[in-house]
């Protein structure tokens, strides 16, 4: 994927703008932004609207999730990226991560042209006074979220844009200067955030709007993260050269506790805006997108292609829409039934692609590795979040396509009809052995049979790069489907949620095993172990099974709080993370926040890309463990921003970063 670079120069932007006092986002098209529209209250709404529609550029995109998510125990190269930046960011030995060869890159052009456009509105709605205190605020915050973002993934990066420190840009200047790590974090990120938070109301002004507890999960996720890299534990390179040494006279412990306190501060002040949701299915299903969990979200629609930011009925992954769900979606409409015996055949597939949640449009770009099924997902009886999380049980919807039958033949010669399990990956290896060599009832997709089942079975161990469960939660879900598959080839038209309520237990957890002093919250001692036990708990509560596609109401919390170590640390925190934001592009920043990248994900176990490979092979990344300089635990900038800069062959190569030169 080839990204356009940024270059520090005044707005040119497809903008959105406010209406009235509507409770929702009313966006309408606007060509170009001038410095002068900016002076204008519609120009100031307008920015603000623009601030949150430039999440989407971001959150449901399909290669910004590959460099959130590849190279980490969460994911690896699928069948259909072995030979692109998929496999270079696996960092096991396919390719090399560069300038031009990464999917970081798309960070960079979107967080500089919204910083631009949030300092255009701070400075021009300061200025014109008839601007509330709180809408400036939201400028404030996503000018922050992307500084955030930005220093998380590139080290330090330039708060001059050309016009000055954290100024609105309108020059035409061509050089550049990084400023370092802390000056990013004490100088854009914690200020902006504090004063958001001042600002802010507690209720949104619209549906998924910035509000006071948005800015104390983002400071509380900042204040951490800074804390880890001022204590910098494994002793890692930073980029620019920089001590590890706090302007502010803070030490890493201090920040610690701010990430405690304020994170704690989020959860008590939620207030009845926000709140847990009973189930982990609830958090996810598509039925109930709109839910008080969801902080923040990238948001879409299915009325109108204007507002959805890309095409309703078929897109090619272009930025602004949400095609993420797609790259850790296999082939499963190749899965092959007969509309005959097997002995003489008349082959058909029985699951055709539609726009439900557990199917969606399949591009195979990325592959959970088998221990994600093994080791992160073990518990699969009480806990509800492998359920939850994964589709494991593909089901007939031939009907849909026009097929008539009433049954098709499928695995051992047995008939299957609508809604019956076609393909189902199975929670652990089974007694007896599956036969993947049979050819007398072919699957199409390598999968096995087991005797007695009309359905075709594949065990943990034979997932492979081609062949593995779908991820549900991120599939799409539409009301305008009718009778038929609906719009599969679409991007979906869910909300990408962004940020989650359930985000502040972790984060103050991690604070508290990282020494942090605790107080009672949510009705717990505070301690990391309590605060865990909050989300565990509510883990194991069900109300429907997906692998079953029944109604299932289970209380399981207490065997899950009881399996909770008395004592936890951070790996059984990012263990946690994982159950819970699988595959949402929170991983890569987990490993790197807390430098156990080469610890948690230097080898993973997967079958191969062939059709009937069901060997596994224990894959060793060995340039991210070759790496001695951890260069890595950070991405390089795009080259075409570097292209672009008007300076020396030697200021160029000083303004990349360390071991991506080219």
């Amino acid at each position: 994927m080839k990204h356009t670079p940024i270059k520090f120069i005044g707005t040119a932007l497809l903008i959105m703008f406010l209406a009235g006092c509507s409770n929702i986002l009313d966006e309408q098209p606007r060509a170009i932004y001038t410095p002068d529209y900016f002076k204008t209250q519609a120009g100031i709404m307008g920015g603000v609207t623009g601030m949150y529609q430039h999440l989407r550029q971001l959150y449901g995109n399909g290669y910004y999730l590959n460099h959130c998510e590849t190279g980490t125990d969460e994911a690896t190269w699928g069948a259909s990226g072995d030979a692109s930046n998929f496999a270079y960011h696996d960092l096991s030995g396919k390719g090399l991560l560069s300038p031009t060869q990464n999917d970081a890159g798309v960070l960079w052009g979107t967080a500089f042209t919204n910083i631009n456009t949030a300092s255009g509105v701070i400075e021009n709605a300061t200025a014109l006074g008839t601007i509330s205190a709180a809408i400036i605020a939201e400028a404030r915050l996503f000018r922050a979220f992307d500084y955030f973002l930005l220093v998380q993934t590139f080290g330090g990066v330039p708060l001059d844009l050309g016009s000055g420190v954290l100024k609105f840009n309108t020059s035409t200047v061509r050089t550049s200067v990084r400023n370092t790590v802390p000056e990013v974090y004490t100088k854009a990120v914690f200020p902006d955030l504090l004063t958001a938070l001042n600002d802010l109301p507690d209720a949104p002004r619209v549906t998924g709007g910035a509000t006071k507890t948005a800015a104390r999960l983002l400071l509380a996720k900042a204040y951490l993260t800074y804390a880890w890299w001022l204590e910098n534990p494994k002793n890692i390179p930073t980029y620019p050269a920089s001590t590890r040494t706090d302007p502010d006279g803070h030490n890493a412990q201090w920040y610690y506790q701010a990430a405690y306190d304020m994170a704690t501060a989020g959860i008590s002040g939620a207030g009845t805006n926000y709140a847990l949701q009973t189930t982990y299915y609830d958090v996810n299903v598509g039925t109930n997108d709109y839910n008080k969990e969801a902080i923040l979200y990238a948001d879409h629609t299915q009325t109108s292609e204007l507002y959805n930011g890309a095409s309703l009925s078929y897109e090619s992954g272009g930025n602004g829409a949400n095609f993420a769900g797609w790259f850790l979606t296999w082939n499963y409409t190749a899965i092959a039934s007969s509309k005959t015996n097997w002995s003489s055949k008349t082959v058909v597939n029985s699951v055709q692609r539609e726009a439900v949640q557990s199917l969606g449009r399949p591009w195979v770009r990325l592959a959970p590795p088998i221990d994600v099924f093994t080791n992160t997902f073990a518990d699969k009886t009480n806990d509800s979040r492998y359920d939850g999380t994964f589709t494991t049980v593909y089901r007939a919807n031939f009907n849909k396509a026009g097929i008539t039958n009433a049954t098709l033949y499928n695995a051992n010669n047995m008939l299957i009809a609508q809604g019956d399990a076609v393909l189902t990956f199975l929670d652990n290896e089974p007694t007896g052995t599956i036969d993947y060599s049979n050819t007398t009832f072919n699957s199409a997709v390598g999968a096995g049979v087991l005797p007695g089942r009309a359905d075709y079975v594949i065990s943990p161990s034979g997932i492979s790069r081609l062949v593995y469960p779908g991820l549900w939660k991120l599939g799409p879900y539409r009301t305008d489907n009718g009778v038929g598959l609906g719009s599969p080839n679409a991007g979906s038209t869910r909300p990408f949620v962004v940020a989650k309520l359930s985000e502040l237990y972790f984060l103050a957890a991690e604070a508290a095993v990282k020494g942090a002093t605790i107080k009672a919250v949510a009705g717990t001692d505070g301690s990391a172990r309590a605060l865990i036990n909050v989300i565990r708990a509510r883990a194991g509560m069900w109300r429907w099974s997906n692998g079953g596609n029944v109604v299932k109401v289970q209380d399981n919390s207490a065997a899950m709080v009881a399996a909770t170590p008395a004592t936890i640390d951070v790996n059984y925190i990012l263990a946690e993370r994982s159950r819970e934001y699988y595959g949402e592009g929170y991983r890569w920043y987990d490993l790197v926040r807390t430098q156990k990248w080469e610890e948690i994900a230097a080898t993973y176990t997967i079958c191969g890309k062939d059709l009937n490979d069901h060997k596994p092979v224990t894959v060793t990344r060995t340039d991210l463990l070759n790496d001695a300089t951890h260069h890595y635990y950070l991405r390089p900038i795009p080259q075409g921003q570097i292209d672009n800069l008007d300076m020396t062959t030697e200021e160029k190569a000083a303004y990349q970063n360390p071991g991506y030169n080219q």
